[in-house]
């Protein structure tokens, strides 16, 4: 099982980016798809989540009406879509392939089996 994700960088207050997240060795009808992110010296957080059962999203509240999880299963790649950056978004994202939405939403990373290599997204004020 692998997890690729690309699309970070680094973007002014109020830009966009879209995280890809490609798996291989599963499909992502198989497991949910969550999103964590990190900052540096603290606990990776949930910021998102896809079910693979019946298509419900979570987001924190951070970020709900800002990002938008989607899958492409045709491309085996999931997506987290981020507008209206602010500075505080500025973190290591990673992708995952969780059995259980719960697990994203309480940010009990420990028990997440699948991760990507991570990326960085630094939002500037």
């Amino acid at each position: 099982v692998q997890l690729v994700e690309s699309g970070g960088g680094l973007v002014q207050a109020g830009g966009s980016l879209r995280l890809s997240c490609a798996a291989s060795g599963f499909t992502f009808d198989e497991y949910n798809i969550g999103w964590f992110r990190q900052y540096p010296g603290k606990e990776r957080e949930g910021v998102s989540c896809l079910s693979s059962s019946d298509g419900w999203k979570w987001y924190a509240d951070s970020v709900n009406g800002r990002f938008t999880i989607s899958v492409n299963n045709a491309k085996n790649t999931a997506y987290l879509q981020m507008n209206n950056l602010e500075p505080e978004d500025t973190a290591e994202y990673y992708c995952t392939a969780a059995l259980h939405c719960e697990l994203v939403v309480n940010s009990a990373a420990g028990f997440v089996d699948y991760w990507s290599q991570g990326n960085q997204v630094t939002v500037s004020s």
